[in-house]
């Protein structure tokens, strides 16, 4: 009996001896997070008038790469200058975000900094955990302090087949000036023939032009679209070897319709060949027409008149438009002289004025 139980004793024991050989060795133990959110690297400024945008990205863990819970602190400041020392950062405002979102802030800029000469003004943003601690401030994102130049006044847009040319009082005082265009409305999309798919239209395009040539022509519109524009003089200063700009209050929008109204270009090159009949090989007389073809893009074909003497030209290539250039007029009498003339039609309907005429008598034999 008393052997039996030292037996069972010593299978006990075995048994935790292999259980705590299961568990290993346990490691070292780690620091508690910190939970300070990433820095932020991808922020960018923006000055029109006196009014100054930052646009960024929240991170969505923390420097110990793990995932942020809960509403961060977002805390904005500026100072002049490159410096990226914290401490004299002024403040401009704070407001609360959740991590992963973009994150945009904006304020007027204070007489202060809204007069003067030109200068350096850097914006930064710091995110804080919840006991206020941070991992420090965003990369630099810098825009130019001091007086801002005049609002754009007198802009106006006239529409032409070529494009769109916009028109403004002119500035001696700004650089240059950025036209700011916003798609606003598209027409049918015309059929796509080509190999490669068109490329769509970006919706917001800018123009930059001299402020003081006074106007400028949008050519990378589409006709049969809407848009809208907005101008602003901008200002350049040279910064360490950067040119930053200095954008003025950007002006009331103006619409445009860009109907298509213009219709293709006149055909050149006209010219007229006769060929008398031959009764030997049944060739019927006939006058043979050839031309420059058209380059617009929305060619749909050509219209072919006729007349004799000063009689009234007749139409003589039929309902549907000549779509090369090039045409037969088997309708033709010996001995006579007939003047032939060309237009160009567009796939909208549109009639470009008749080519230069071409006079040409048919042979009697």
């Amino acid at each position: 009996m008393h052997t039996g139980l030292r037996g069972a004793a010593i299978a006990g024991t075995a048994a935790w001896v292999v259980l705590l050989a299961g568990c290993g060795t346990p490691g070292a133990p780690q620091p508690p997070s910190l939970n300070l959110p990433d820095r932020v690297t991808d922020l960018t400024a923006a000055r029109n008038g006196n009014q100054v945008a930052l646009i960024w990205t929240m991170p969505r863990r923390n420097t110990d790469k793990l995932l942020l819970k809960g509403i961060v602190a977002v805390r904005v400041c500026r100072r002049e200058g490159l410096s990226v020392d914290p401490q004299g950062c002024a403040s401009a405002g704070e407001l609360e975000l959740a991590p992963g979102l973009k994150g945009s802030f904006a304020e007027m800029l204070p007489s202060s900094l809204s007069a003067g000469a030109p200068r350096v003004l850097s914006y930064f943003v710091e995110l804080a955990n919840r006991k206020g601690r941070s991992a420090g401030l965003s990369n630099a994102a810098t825009v130019l302090a001091g007086e801002a130049p005049a609002p754009v006044t007198g802009l106006a847009a006239q529409v032409r087949k070529d494009g769109v040319v916009l028109r403004w009082t002119v500035d001696q005082s700004a650089d240059a000036i950025r036209l700011e265009r916003t798609l606003l409305t598209t027409s049918a999309p015309r059929p796509h023939t080509g190999p490669i798919p068109a490329t769509p239209e970006p919706a917001e395009q800018n123009l930059f032009a001299e402020s003081s040539s006074g106007a400028a022509l949008d050519k990378n519109i589409t006709l049969g679209n809407t848009y809208e524009y907005r101008a602003q003089h901008v200002l350049r200063e040279s910064v360490d070897g950067k040119t930053l700009d200095l954008n003025g209050e950007l002006s009331p929008p103006i619409r445009v319709e860009a109907l298509d109204v213009f219709p293709p270009a006149i055909p050149t090159g006209l010219v007229a060949v006769a060929t008398a009949a031959d009764v030997a090989s049944s060739t019927e007389a006939a006058i043979d027409l050839s031309w420059q073809p058209n380059t617009d893009a929305d060619l749909a074909g050509y219209e072919v008149y006729r007349r004799e003497d000063q009689t009234p030209w007749q139409r003589i290539s039929g309902d549907q438009p000549v779509i090369g250039p090039a045409f037969h007029d088997a309708h033709v009498l010996p001995g006579h002289t007939y003047r032939y003339g060309v237009s160009a039609v567009d796939k909208g309907g549109h009639e470009s004025g008749r080519s230069q005429e071409a006079l040409e008598t048919v042979p009697t034999q």
